[in-house]
């Protein structure tokens, strides 16, 4: 007779059913993926791209609803409902809409640019975890197209790429206003890379990977957003400027350069830019979903209900989607409440808050993270280290750049006509010799009494 073999996840489900003890959620990880039959692939491509079309679409119109509501207007309501189909028919419009090309413009970049836009904003959800492993027609399959243990890496060097389209497209134009809209963005972009990717190197210490699917896994106790919290509002902030998105949408300065490196550009050209800035932003809100929310995971409290039910299957699908949309409100509301940054205090913030306020943040979970690991430190000297990190902290928020005194105003005049042009006097300068004085006329009612004819 052979004996009864009993296995370990027997023996945990049913511990669990006694005690009431919640059954592991089976997280996958970066070995369970490449095994699809191509079918499957196929569908989870087609759908990434449908999902993403049609969250563009819906994302477009929740915008203006929910700026109509914060300035008390109505908003988009009349093509069908509640305005729904109105992002449907803008898109329409640009496609029917007459295609210019400059006559100045370097016609194959003209067109290549767009393009080069809006596919790696495409290809960057290619990584991002929707859910666990379901049940798709009859085979078991993770709700995410593929997995790498760089996979974080992977998806901030494509974003990068998408900077080549914005800089060719300004270029390409021909126009000024275009390049200088160009070069603004490519500033900006890279900029502000630098302080997004020194705010993931703390979640890459936390989860030791760098694969997403395992950074959620590493989650499944505690959010990184709550004891990660510099370096998911460092993060936040730097999504901000590497989507171009008010109030740092300075490549797009209407008042300053027209419409920044897509002035030139019309018809489904104009739409491929506007597409890839709106999934650009579901990118980055889907990234921090993924670093900073637990991904999938349901909120605390939910996953509780049911043994586990709402974090399996495609439940997940609804708190991830969820989370996403919550980022993306932010986007909007920060549109309709603030004002666009001059251009030299945005970059100066980055490069003089973020970017060092992310290396010494980096320095202190890296001290925590070994001590935590090598069993421990004396207390005193743990709190010597955290009054001195407190005291750099307040040291790079508080104390600003001492502005320098004007210099006092000489009391001699200057020539106005020295450069052979007479100049105006300046506010804080003195008399200006052989300036022209104001014009002055005569009082409305001298000239009436008078009968003069003007």
């Amino acid at each position: 007779m052979m004996p009864t073999v009993i296995s370990t996840s027997s023996i945990t489900e049913g511990l669990g059913s006694i005690s009431g003890i919640v059954p592991m959620v089976e997280y996958p990880t970066v070995e369970d993926f490449g095994h699809d039959p191509w079918w499957i692939i196929v569908i989870k491509v087609v759908t990434i791209f449908l999902v993403l079309v049609l969250l563009t679409l819906f994302n477009i119109w929740w915008e203006r609803r929910v700026v109509a509501r914060m300035q008390h207007r109505i908003g988009p309501n009349v093509n069908g409902p509640f305005g729904l189909l109105q992002s449907l028919a803008d898109g329409v419009k640009l496609a029917l809409k007459e295609d210019i090309i400059p006559k100045a413009a370097d016609k194959a970049v003209f067109l290549i640019a767009p393009v080069l836009a809006v596919i790696p904003a495409f290809v960057t959800f290619s990584v991002i975890p929707f859910g666990p492993e379901v049940s798709m027609f009859g085979h078991e399959t993770p709700l995410q197209l593929t997995d790498m243990p760089v996979a974080v890496l992977f998806v901030i060097a494509i974003a990068s790429i998408g900077i080549y389209g914005i800089v060719l497209g300004g270029w390409s134009s021909g126009s000024t206003y275009s390049l200088l809209g160009g070069l603004r963005s490519s500033a900006q972009m890279i900029s502000y890379e630098v302080a997004m990717g020194l705010a993931l190197v703390a979640v890459f210490l936390y989860a030791g990977s760098m694969s997403t699917s395992e950074i959620v896994e590493a989650q499944k106790d505690f959010w990184y957003a709550l004891i990660l919290v510099p370096s998911f509002v460092i993060y936040a902030i730097s999504m901000v400027g590497e989507t171009n998105r008010a109030p740092f949408d300075l490549p797009e300065a209407e008042g300053e350069l027209v419409g920044g490196f897509h002035t030139e550009y019309s018809s489904l050209k104009f739409a491929l830019f506007f597409l890839a800035e709106y999934i650009n932003m579901a990118t980055v809100s889907a990234l921090a979903t993924t670093l900073f929310l637990g991904g999938w995971a349901a909120p605390w409290g939910i996953e509780k209900i049911n043994d586990g039910m709402f974090n399996e299957g495609y439940w997940p699908l609804l708190w991830f989607f969820g989370k996403v949309l919550f980022f993306i409100f932010i986007f909007i509301w920060l549109r309709g409440s603030l004002p666009r940054l001059r251009y030299d205090q945005f970059m100066a913030f980055g490069w003089k808050r973020l970017i060092p306020i992310s290396l010494v943040w980096i320095v202190a979970v890296a001290t925590i993270r070994s001590i935590s690991l090598e069993g421990g430190l004396n207390r005193q000297y743990l709190l010597i280290g955290i009054g001195v990190l407190a005291v750099l902290f307040l040291a790079l928020f508080f104390i600003g750049e001492q502005e320098e005194e004007p210099e006092p105003a000489s009391a001699e005049p200057v020539d106005a006509h020295a450069g052979g042009f007479p100049v105006p006097p300046m506010p804080a300068g003195g008399p200006v010799r052989g300036a022209a004085q104001p014009l002055s006329f005569p009082a409305r009612s001298t000239v009436a009494a008078s009968g003069e004819e003007i």
